[in-house]
């Protein structure tokens, strides 16, 4: 599978999942809906109803660096973007959870042998260093790429709740975890 069928896949579940809570949880999103956030299940059917927005890291970085100005870490092609870069992302390109940022993360591993050894070059990477990943490549791969819901957020989004720790699945008390 490439990153295009990981992506359609991960939009496929997302909705499953909305639809699932509307049909098994009805009661409580109604709830959700009327005391923590009025627009929830109009967000959601949205979502429901609509196609996903894709954006290519390039293209992210790109509209990121315009507006460089507005973050405390500085966007440039190769970083990692932060949590702040991702809300920009969501709420001004209107991509997928808006207030909440990335939900879903994905990618697709290079599976070209040359192609990775080109680049090690660049970085100055020592290929010894990498001998087992690279012979996973040498002798024939497939093309491979996978995605991760964030289930914290996934909640937080499907709930409408405002911070993230009000959804953790375990309590989170003070002075009762013995470590």
């Amino acid at each position: 599978a490439d990153l295009q069928d990981a992506m359609e896949l991960a939009e496929a579940m997302l909705k499953y999942v909305i639809r699932y809570v509307f049909e098994n949880a009805p009661e409580e999103m109604n709830f959700f809906n009327s005391f923590i956030d009025k627009g929830l299940l109009d967000r959601l059917n949205h979502v429901l109803n609509s196609e996903f927005a894709h954006v290519t890291y390039t293209e992210a970085v790109e509209i990121l660096e315009k507006n460089n100005d507005k973050f405390d870490y500085k966007v440039f092609w190769g970083c990692d973007l932060q949590t702040e870069h991702e809300r920009y992302l969501t709420e001004q390109v209107y991509c997928l959870v808006p207030g909440i940022g990335e939900i879903i993360g994905g990618s697709q591993r290079e599976d070209d042998y040359d192609k990775l050894r080109t680049r090690m070059d660049e970085l100055g990477l020592k290929p010894e260093d990498y001998d087992f990943y690279l012979d996973l490549r040498k002798y024939g791969s497939t093309r491979h790429s996978g995605f991760g819901l964030g289930f914290e957020r996934c909640v937080m989004y499907l709930t409408g709740m405002g911070n993230i720790r009000d959804v953790i699945p375990f309590p989170r008390t003070v002075k009762n975890c013995d470590l």
